[in-house]
């Protein structure tokens, strides 16, 4: 029979508390304490240790430490959220997903909102759902029975409080005894059954809780416990050992004290009776820097004893060299402190130093990774990506909106471009139709494509199937429908369009991402019955956040060396140089989130957690990091071009050590902020432009076969004021791609508005009874409504019924000056000059003919009408149609002279008529300066001058990125250019 020797790593009675100093290597000394307690004991009995940790990350760190030798067996690693062993599990319910509850109370808050409306809006039904079910966790997790929450005083805010209760008694029957347990809520009842058996049979093996701070509820009360168990200990990390017993007195209040880095260690000793001089020292390992950690102590402590800095500051060692080894880092934008921070991890790779990055500020560290990428270096980030953001979440959200709306041309591109759709290896076809489809989308316009608009696509340009497939977007669906069959129409459709028209399966499911989603949509398929029924814009934003919720790790190998992490894992150690990042308020320490149930002394009075829990725990991670062997302290001073404020933490510091001249403070501070110099130098290097000399202003000189032999009277205005215009379209080809979404901007209402007079003009030349503003806007209305913007017809059409009145009373004036007819509304003519081969173009909007063979040409404008100045400087198009005419280029016209000219002004509160400058500007001299200048711009030597003679310097061309406009401006002289 062998005989179990009994393993005894404590001699003393409890409680037991140990610690280790803030920058101790945390997992490799509590290995060596716990060797050094076992030494001369049998080599099994580490294996009868049970040891508790806070995070997965620092239980692998100690498995790699156990693994790097010497030979040993391993202690039993578990977690403190994890307290239920086989025996308690056996007489627990299964705790409910977090998923499935999330669900079930988004089904209870969706049908209240329908019953009471006015509670809060529907688009806060998920966040209220999932603050909701947060604050129901953490109840059970500090133990705060409801009603403890409704014996609240709420004398102060009634109406708020009616509100609040009014979701809180939606969710009283989940506190019921036989109700089943959430994961807290299971993890507290473990904890109680756990208690109950030692209480009778207390272990005997060795029970040990490290790296907790406690400032859980359960966690807490199950260190308490453990500290008093014949072989238990708790074992704090960075607890302060330079803070003297007074401040640890005040550390009671939790209103007060609970932002403190230090507030859950005397919570702790408090409730176990034991003062700081009562808690051991783990192993004699001295801190990184202790100097460091006095100055540090000294400065985070509570608010209302600030005034100790007085006493104590002249007492702290010299301060250039506590400081030695940290580096004060504030870049003047978040760019260049991710460039910085970057370079240094670089350096420590190439150095062969282990370095961690450590800030709550995913946008940084995005940063940071991304210019890592340049040289090669993943670093290894314990977040990893957010589900949404990876390809396949992407995809799936584009899909989601598939079921919200009818088919817009935008999402459709966006879903058809992307790598995931049509993945396969006809994929270059598949590219090539969605191009060619853009194109034609631009180009004719199709807005709202449906399945019928996209099969005669197919058919027009000889692709039927893969329109067909595409038509499967249109998956609008108005229905509520329940939350499983969303999931399956989702995945199913998701799956389609991936796959691609031969329905052949596609990687959409694969790689490391895919693979994840997969899981994350089979959960959600799988807890979906216990979802209630949900539209399709309740459903897309369900998905959203639970993708929002997920991280996928990155598949690529890490670099050994450099890590990324969350604030929480500066407790794991280890790194010799520590980047804390990201040292502004709202990003380290992050502004508490808003509480939509109770205010911050209902929390107290219920004993719920306070907003200042995440400060205080995000001061300790601070005040643990910041004790590292060498440290980089970094912030920006701007952020989106607004001044931000440095973390309090980092103002503390450089208050303090700038009031302690006689400590150097203010040299210590120089020097560390001087160390960051080189560094933010390099970042800037690193990106600064290639010197190159600013382009002059163009005015390219094409040979002449290559000139323009036709243009339209609307461009003469154009080559007069911005020549290179003309050049860039009408020599070089180059046009602006038209919008994918056409928008209902001045041009589109100009057409429509001239086929509303158009149209309106010809049915009162066929019977003059019909000439009445009602009339017009009756037009209007007709020809508006294919707009597929409701507002848009709704301002528009006011427009029209504006000028109606003024529109039909002076048309009544016009018919007396002359005779409109039906065949010469929108008519095409076009006038050579022969000797130059050049043909110039023109659409009349009118042209009246009197009864002496006079002509009345017209223009209608919506906006406003060129001025006879400018007519005649550089608006010339009435008078280049007069000119026209004369010449016979309107086919059908041949009148003797021209007797008016007039632009007819549409435009609300002032329509008028404005007659264009014949007398100063006869159709005879216009022809010729017209033909003049084309001669001009017929000569090789000419130029083509880039925003020549603009109305504004504000005015905008749509070529002036390519005449790189802002490198010169319009005072400089152009500079010609000869391309033959």
């Amino acid at each position: 029979m062998v005989q179990v020797t009994e393993t005894k790593l404590f001699y003393d009675h409890g409680p037991r508390l140990f610690a280790l100093p803030p920058g101790a290597d945390f997992p490799a000394a509590l290995i060596d304490g716990l060797r050094q307690r076992l030494h001369g004991q049998p080599p099994e009995a580490i294996a009868r240790v049970e040891l508790y940790v806070n995070t997965d990350r620092m239980a692998r760190r100690l498995r790699a430490l156990f693994d790097a030798g010497p030979a040993s067996l391993l202690p039993k690693i578990r977690l403190v959220t994890d307290l239920a062993d086989p025996l308690t599990r056996a007489q627990l319910p299964t705790p409910v997903p977090p998923l499935r509850r999330r669900l079930e109370l988004t089904g209870l808050v969706s049908r209240l909102l329908e019953a009471q409306p006015d509670l809060a809006p529907r688009a806060a039904l998920f966040d209220l759902s999932d603050s909701l079910a947060t604050l129901m966790e953490e109840m059970h997790g500090e133990n705060v029975p409801p009603d403890a929450i409704s014996a609240l005083d709420v004398s102060d805010q009634s109406g708020h409080w009616q509100r609040a209760q009014a979701f809180f008694d939606i969710v009283q029957g989940y506190f019921e005894d036989d109700a089943a347990p959430d994961a807290q809520a299971f993890t507290r009842r473990a904890l109680a059954l756990r208690m109950d058996r030692w209480e009778v049979a207390p272990p005997q093996h060795p029970v040990i809780v490290a790296g907790s701070t406690g400032s859980r509820g359960t966690t807490h009360a199950f260190m308490t416990a453990v500290a008093r168990l014949p072989q238990g200990a708790v074992i704090l990390p960075g607890l302060d050992g330079d803070m003297p017993g007074t401040v640890w007195d005040m550390l009671d209040d939790p209103l007060t004290g609970e932002d403190h880095p230090q507030y859950r260690f005397a919570r702790l000793m408090r409730d176990l009776s034991l003062s700081p001089a009562q808690v051991a020292r783990w192993t004699d390992a001295a801190a990184p820097a202790p100097a460091r950690n006095r100055a540090l102590s000294l400065a985070l402590r509570p608010a209302p004893v600030t005034h100790q800095w007085l006493s104590e500051g002249p007492k702290l060692p010299d301060l250039p060299g506590a400081m030695t080894g940290v580096t004060l880092l504030e870049a003047p934008s978040l760019r260049e402190e991710a460039l910085a921070i970057a370079l240094r991890l670089r350096q420590a790779a190439e150095d062969g130093t282990e370095a961690a990055l450590i800030t709550p500020d995913r946008m940084l560290t995005r940063q940071v990774t991304s210019a890592l990428n340049h040289w090669g270096i993943v670093p290894d980030d314990s977040a990893g990506t957010p589900a949404q953001l990876t390809p396949p979440g992407r995809f799936l959200r584009l899909v989601a909106e598939l079921f919200t709306r009818p088919l817009a041309a935008d999402l459709m591109l966006s879903i058809l471009k992307h790598p995931l759709c049509h993945a396969g290896a006809d994929r270059g076809q598949h590219l090539l139709n969605s191009r060619d489809l853009e194109l034609s989308i631009r180009k004719h316009g199709m807005p709202y494509p449906t399945p019928a608009t996209l099969s005669d696509w197919g058919v027009t340009h000889d692709r039927p199937a893969w329109a067909t497939w595409a038509g499967q977007l249109s998956a609008c669906e108005p229905r509520a429908l329940p939350l499983s069959d969303w999931v399956a129409r989702h995945i199913a459709l998701a799956e389609a369009l991936a796959a691609g028209p031969d329905g052949t399966p596609r990687p959409l499911w694969d790689e490391t991402a895919g693979r994840r989603l997969r899981i994350i949509m089979d959960g959600l398929g799988a807890e979906a019955e216990h979802g209630s029924e949900m539209s399709a814009r309740d459903y897309a934003d369900l998905l959203f956040a639970l993708l929002s919720r997920e991280e996928v790790r990155n598949p690529d190998a890490p670099h050994p060396l450099i890590r990324i992490w969350g604030t929480l894992e500066a407790r794991v150690g280890g790194p010799k140089l520590m980047i804390l990042a990201g040292l502004n308020e709202g990003s380290w320490p992050q502004a508490p989130a808003a509480d939509p149930w109770l205010n911050r002394r209902m929390r107290a009075e219920a004993g719920l957690l306070l907003p200042e829990r995440r400060i205080g725990l995000s001061a300790h991670d601070f005040q643990q990091a910041a004790a590292a062997p060498e440290v980089w302290l970094t912030r920006a001073l701007k952020s989106d071009d607004a001044e931000t404020v440095p973390s309090r933490w980092i103002n503390r510091l450089v208050n303090l050590m700038t009031g302690l001249p006689d400590r150097h403070g203010p040299e210590a501070l120089k020097q560390m902020k001087a160390r960051a110099q080189p560094w933010l130098r390099l970042a800037r290097a690193s990106e600064a432009p290639i010197h190159a000399d600013p382009a002059p202003r163009p005015s390219p000189a094409p040979p002449a076969e290559a000139r323009p032999r036709h243009l339209s009277v609307t461009a003469i205005k154009r080559l007069v004021r911005d020549p290179y215009a003309i050049y860039a379209r009408n020599v070089l080809d180059l046009k602006p791609l038209d919008p994918l979404m056409q928008a209902p901007d001045a041009l589109m209402r100009g057409i429509l508005t001239h086929s509303v007079i158009e149209t309106f003009i010809k049915e009162t030349v066929e019977d003059p009874s019909k000439l009445s503003p009602d009339r017009l806007s009756e037009i209007a209305a007709d020809l508006l409504a294919q707009v597929p913007f409701p507002t848009v017809r709704t301002l528009w059409q006011s427009r029209v019924n504006r000028f109606a009145p003024w529109f039909t009373a002076s048309e009544a004036e016009r018919r007396r000056r002359a005779t409109p007819q039906a065949a010469n509304f929108e008519i095409e003519g076009k006038a050579e000059i022969p000797a130059l081969g050049f043909t110039l173009t023109g659409t009349a909007d009118r042209i009246d003919m009197d009864d002496r063979a006079g002509a009345h040409v017209y223009d209608y404008k919506t906006g406003t009408a060129p001025t006879a100045a400018m007519q005649k400087a550089f608006d010339r198009q009435l008078l280049l149609e007069s000119a026209m005419l004369l010449q016979g280029a309107f086919p059908g016209l041949s009148p003797r002279h021209i007797a008016a000219a007039t632009y007819v002004q549409l435009k609300p509160g002032e329509p008028k008529e404005i007659p264009a400058p014949l007398e100063d500007c006869p159709p005879e001299q216009v022809w010729a300066e017209f033909t003049a200048l084309i001669a001009a711009y017929m000569d090789p030597g000419k130029g083509f001058t880039a925003r020549r003679a603009l109305q504004k310097d504000t005015d905008l061309s749509d070529y002036d990125h390519l005449s790189r406009f802002g490198e010169w401006d319009v005072t400089d002289a152009p500079v010609t250019m000869d391309l033959t």
